[in-house]
């Protein structure tokens, strides 16, 4: 019998027929938490794939015969993985496929920024465009400007090698630990978070979603900024505070900001975020090309079938499970 497995993203044709080939695929969706066959398909789940899902351990409760969990996401703050770890449930993510698109938009991001690409490209198709244009439409230079980067995982590397080798910027990065290849192969600096926002002409933030990152980015991180500073966040809503950013962005604290992701997704209505001429906003599309989605979802769809085969997933988050497996027998 094949194992029951809950879908709750749409799968490119191949890949969910793949899917299908081995394994029993309910599909739902991120609405479906109170309907009855949900409820009773979780009974019985073996395998969860998608991304955004909760899986806490309220919803565990439900799943007594769960082994697996797949986000198709390179993030997992929708994970508890201590729970999961505590059930002996493995957990995987979608690291590496997306990296080099995720930091080809944030990069974007920056220069529509800097050089206020969106706002002009309006002025134009509204008819404004009569003249020459005046200094208060100008935009600001990026190359051999001094580039913040919070995070120096596979992104933010990847970002700082498109400003160095591209851009001929100079680096300064603050990280958990140090990043050493970036330092011998960037000529990056390793700063503390103060003096990186003291002296970057660009803040690029693209630290991990965990409980001490919530709020890292507020009123008194963007008072140490240069007024004349760019912000971008290209990592998640959560770990700026975002009425300090609109505090910043109005009060001209900073000069503009490139946001991807935003504490409400999709961005509310009423945030005076749409409304700031020197803020880009874009909706969230980081890794949003048909060619990264797709190897995103294979990965994903691999990582489930070889974890509910009893292998090593590809990217396997909670690597301890799969020994207790081993050591048990299961």
């Amino acid at each position: 019998m094949k194992p029951k497995v809950i879908l709750y993203n749409r799968l490119p044709e191949d890949l969910l027929e793949k899917l299908e080939k081995n394994c029993d695929v309910r599909q739902y969706n991120l609405e479906s938490s109170s309907n009855p066959d949900f409820l009773q398909d979780l009974q019985e789940a073996e395998g969860i794939i998608g991304s955004g899902l909760k899986v806490n351990g309220e919803l565990l409760d439900q799943t007594p015969k769960l082994k697996i969990v797949t986000n198709i996401s390179v993030g997992y703050n929708n994970l508890d993985i201590e729970e999961l770890t505590k059930r002996n449930i493995m957990a995987t993510n979608t690291p590496d496929v997306l990296t080099d698109t995720t930091a080809d938009t944030v990069f974007g991001l920056l220069l529509s920024t800097a050089r206020r690409i969106p706002e002009l490209d309006h002025y134009v198709k509204s008819g404004q465009w009569q003249q020459n244009i005046t200094q208060d439409l100008f935009g600001v230079d990026v190359h051999h400007k001094k580039l913040g980067i919070i995070g120096m995982g596979r992104i933010g590397y990847a970002i700082a090698e498109r400003a160095h080798f591209g851009f001929k910027m100079n680096i300064l990065y603050n990280n958990r630990s140090r990043n050493i290849s970036s330092e011998n192969e960037l000529n990056a600096e390793f700063t503390s978070l103060d003096e990186l926002l003291v002296n970057s002409d660009f803040v690029c933030l693209m630290a991990p979603l965990v409980p001490e990152t919530v709020n890292l980015i507020g009123k008194r991180e963007f008072r140490l900024m240069k007024k004349s500073a760019i912000f971008i966040n290209g990592s998640r809503g959560a770990l700026v505070n975002e009425d300090e950013l609109i505090y910043a962005l109005t009060n001209r604290e900073i000069l503009a900001a490139g946001l991807d992701v935003y504490k409400e997704e999709p961005l509310n209505l009423e945030s005076p975020l749409r409304n700031l001429k020197n803020v880009v906003t874009l909706p969230h599309i980081g890794s949003a090309t048909e060619e990264t989605r797709y190897k995103m979802a294979h990965l994903a769809v691999e990582n489930l079938i070889k974890g509910l085969q009893k292998e090593t997933p590809p990217s396997l988050l909670n690597t301890e499970v799969l020994k207790l497996w081993e050591t048990n027998g299961l």
